[in-house]
């Protein structure tokens, strides 16, 4: 019989719950779903052996010091923990944490952060020349205190050799996920998806949120009213000109409040939510690329590459093959 795959997540105070149990959960199902092939043994690691209080109050129970864990590990978790600063969440990075991880990170066959443990990777050097993402609310302070690193903060997990990183809070679980379906392949990885009644299993070059979310909250109810507007009539006509006479407002003013409220040109947020509308339909159907198209107001299957290349540099085909998940 094979040996177990030993998972070790780190646990500290204040950590975040989910980003411990989360991983935790998919591991544990993979071993039921799998009639026990699976064979992963899930322990919790922090600075003493008793209890760890997390971010949500919940009390954790670590079972090793992390003087006790050792060379046995196939698979390290490093989940994180954030203050509240003056202009929002900060990574917090404990420097016995990160001493334990660089100590521990070479006798690991892989490493994976969760959330803002990308910080703690970083900190300790193994993301040094990598690719690497975050929780979108840290990216910056991740690329800033740490220039060798190559932060993407768009996707929700990236992989680079042995070391993954992913973007957090529920997405610990579409990490989780990846992992099991290279231990032991898609069809395992997809029966936990379904017990969790999760999506399926997203990959991880998809994005961390849509393009509504991506763009900041408009001090003006107009435009934000605009904006659901245009996600709901992408196959309608969405120029410059139309959407000003909806607001009532000159072409050349329209432009400028619609850049100054969302940061962006009406033609650039239109052309991503249709992208964005796009690449949904081809994740989750069937429909060829003419009907795609003209759907999300696109137009031809031409603008539809044109417009993929820009925004994603890719093909639509290429996009389905690697995301295709409805059956």
């Amino acid at each position: 019989m094979p040996a177990p795959h030993r998972v070790v997540i780190a646990v500290f105070p204040d950590v975040d719950l989910l980003d411990v149990t989360g991983p935790a959960e998919v591991f544990a199902l993979a071993n039921r779903e799998t009639g026990g092939r699976a064979r992963y043994e899930v322990r919790l690691a922090g600075p003493g052996t008793g209890p760890v209080v997390t971010s949500a109050g919940v009390r954790l129970v670590a079972d090793l010091a992390f003087g006790e864990v050792g060379a046995a590990v196939d698979t390290l978790v490093v989940p994180g923990a954030v203050d509240q600063g003056p202009h929002g969440p900060v990574a917090r990075v404990d420097d016995a944490v990160v001493e334990w991880v660089r100590a521990t990170a070479p006798h690991a066959r892989r490493i994976a952060s969760v959330c803002v443990g990308a910080h703690v990777l970083a900190a300790a050097g193994l993301l040094d020349g990598r690719r690497a993402t975050t929780h979108w609310s840290t990216a910056a302070q991740l690329a800033a205190d740490h220039p060798r690193v190559r932060v993407d903060a768009d996707p929700i997990f990236v992989r680079s050799g042995r070391v993954w990183t992913g973007a957090g809070i529920s997405t610990c679980m579409d990490l989780a996920l990846a992992l099991v379906a290279e231990d032991h392949g898609e069809e395992a990885a997809l029966a936990v998806a379904r017990q969790l009644v999760m999506y399926l299993r997203r990959q991880g070059g998809q994005s961390q949120f849509s393009v509504p979310l991506s763009r900041p909250a408009s001090a003006r109810r107009d435009i934000d009213d605009l904006r659901v507007f245009i996600t709901e009539h992408l196959d309608g006509d969405l120029s410059a000109p139309a959407l000003a006479a909806r607001m009532c407002l000159s072409e050349r003013h329209f432009a400028r409040v619609f850049r100054r409220e969302t940061g962006t040109s009406p033609a650039a947020y239109v052309e991503a939510a249709r992208v964005e509308a796009a690449r949904r339909l081809l994740e989750t159907t069937d429909q060829p690329l003419e009907r795609i198209a003209a759907a999300t107001g696109l137009g031809s299957v031409e603008t539809l590459h044109r417009a993929f290349r820009k925004q994603i540099s890719t093909t639509p085909a290429a996009y389905r093959r690697r995301f295709r998940t409805a059956s």
